[in-house]
């Protein structure tokens, strides 16, 4: 068998082998200094090809390399026969089987051999619902959001501006552990506690510590190192200025020897970048200590080498999550920190707690089932489904949008919460609901005899399967999708050490909500069962091959955040 599993189909591994058979005789033929020339001819070969997405381009290309591409690599915008048949013969470590290749007016564009890469990527889908890498080292997310202030908070106290800080520390977890990372949450929360009780609700399974623990002796620990180090500013200093961090920390909580530190020497000595340079100085409250010994004591296992800590917080407690941040490295601590920003949510005439959204959006998940299933909306297993719902729709709510964007919710009580349409967690599951409505019917005609069981796809002809809609779903979401969930672990080890860090975690929502619209337009027009005649089998085993690849797409991202796949909807 060939060497799918070893070696399987990448787009960017595609896209550089092009870029490698373009640019050749560009560099080392008499056009290569104009096209090594300046900044913009550098950029724009960095962008030689793009990738085709939409069902009208996908028709006659795959991959296009512009004219205008053209014109700064060639004179006169003319690729020689000899790049053309080297991109013809394009071969290596996960480049696609190229079909063809044409001068056109767009443009350079390459075709791929469907049938070949059919074969290839449902004879071998294990490899492509896994990360491309797998890499090593400690992550550990704080969620300050999560930390007691004079108690834990409850969901009523809970903003959903920090309901939204939680559920994306949560997806930032699992999305790290599939790529090889060991993945720790801070705090622990009281055991049995309302907030805990509440986030399992929403099927986040956060740290959970005894009612009784007590973390005082780390404190005056960390307290004692502060007292100590040299970054505390003494009496002789008392006298300049305080800073805007100073004033954010006067206040109840103060301890009675007050401990002040210069952060701005903090920075300035470390090398910190991307703080703000407004942080000066602050005075350690016991707020502060009991962060800091949470930290302490959740890193201390970690190899320091390996370590990376994401503050996940809101833009409003940004500030005082660098000075945290700061007071933790004046304490000793050496692990790489990082601040995933998280945009406010915002709901037009209304004020609402984390507590009270979910249980609107609760209400309208029930009616909205009872408005399509009537009388049979009862019992344990509709319980079960209105709640895995729930979850789908405010996850989808507050996780589609850049990260660092506000969110803005329609919270009107006389809203629905519709099961047709495109809309989020709702669209989604249901697509992934018709996927299992649709195999439970395959074998049940298996039971009857009606069909046999699908063969091996090697035994398959994968030339019959021609409808665009699924080279579609195989090109846009199959093959990309491992590569998908390698985006957050690069960006953690490119964007540099700066204190933010962009993980992109929108897009595993955004991907799902556009496969199901995809999938959706393919599933309303195609037959799948068709039948039981045997010169109609291999297509319909081709399409149930492909099929049961995109459930299984499906089931994997969804477990990436926290959302089980349900029979029906």
């Amino acid at each position: 068998m060939e060497t799918e599993e070893t070696s399987p189909f990448r787009v960017a591994s595609t896209v550089r082998a092009l870029r490698f058979a373009l640019r050749r005789d560009a560099e080392n033929g008499g056009d290569a200094e104009r096209a090594d020339s300046g900044e913009r001819s550098a950029n724009e070969r960095d962008k030689l090809w793009f990738k085709e997405s939409s069902a009208k381009n996908l028709r006659n290309r795959d991959f296009l390399a512009p004219n205008t591409v053209l014109a700064t690599l060639y004179a006169h915008g003319q690729v020689p026969p000899a790049v053309l048949s080297r991109i013809l013969t394009l071969r290596g470590n996960g480049v696609l089987p190229v079909a063809g290749c044409e001068v056109t007016a767009e443009g350079l564009r390459v075709s791929v051999d469907h049938c070949a890469a059919f074969r290839g990527v449902l004879c071998g889908m294990a490899a492509y619902l896994r990360p491309a890498a797998q890499r090593q080292g400690c992550v550990l997310i704080n969620c300050p959001a999560l930390h007691a202030k004079q108690a834990p908070p409850s969901p009523d106290s809970l903003t959903l501006g920090q309901l939204r800080t939680i559920l994306i520390a949560d997806h930032i977890g699992a999305l790290l552990r599939r790529q090889g990372y060991s993945v720790s949450f801070c705090p622990g929360l009281p055991e049995e506690s309302d907030i805990i009780n509440y986030l399992r609700t929403l099927g986040i399974d956060w740290p959970a510590v005894s009612v009784s623990w007590t973390n005082e002796d780390r404190e005056e620990k960390i307290r004692n190192i502060l007292e100590n180090c040299t970054y505390r500013e003494r009496e002789k200093e008392r006298g300049k200025r305080g800073s805007k961090g100073e004033e954010m920390e006067r206040g109840d909580g103060g301890m009675t020897d007050e401990v002040r530190i210069n952060l701005k020497r903090v920075m300035e000595e470390v090398e910190l970048h991307g703080y703000d340079p407004s942080l000066g100085t602050c005075t350690v409250q016991r707020e502060a200590l009991c962060h800091l010994a949470q930290l302490d004591r959740a890193i201390e296992d970690f190899p320091v080498s390996m370590a990376t800590v994401l503050h996940v917080t809101s833009c409003q407690d940004e500030f005082r999550q660098q000075q945290t941040a700061m007071l933790w490295r004046a304490a000793g601590t050496t692990a790489t920190q990082r601040l995933v920003i998280c945009g406010p949510v915002k709901t037009p005439g209304c004020q609402m707690s984390s507590a009270q959204y979910l249980q609107l959006r609760r209400a309208q998940m029930k009616d909205a089932s009872e408005m399509k299933y009537g009388d049979q909306v009862e019992g344990q297993t509709w319980e079960d489904i209105i709640r895995v719902m729930t979850c789908a729709t405010v996850r989808f709510e507050l996780l589609s949008t850049v990260h660092t964007s506000p969110v803005t919710l329609d919270v009107q009580r006389e809203g629905v919460v519709s099961t047709k349409g495109p809309r989020g967690g709702v669209f989604v599951m249901y697509n992934c609901a018709r996927l299992h409505t649709l195999f439970s019917s395959y074998e049940k005609g298996v039971e009857q005899g009606l069909y046999p069981e699908v063969p091996a796809g090697t035994e398959l002809d994968f030339s019959a399967l021609k409808e665009e809609g699924e080279w579609l779903l195989l090109f846009n979401y199959l093959i990309p999708f491992s590569e998908l969930l390698d985006q957050s672990a690069q960006a953690l080890e490119l964007e540099g050490g700066g204190a933010r860090v962009n993980l992109r975690t929108e897009q595993v929502c955004r991907f799902l909500v556009s496969l199901s619209k995809d999938f959706s337009s393919y599933y309303n027009r195609v037959h799948v069962l068709g039948e039981p005649l045997p010169h109609l089998f291999n297509q319909m085993f081709c399409r149930l091959l492909l099929l049961k690849a995109l459930r299984e797409l499906y089931h994997n991202a969804l477990d990436s955040l926290n959302l089980p796949p349900i029979p029906q909807l």
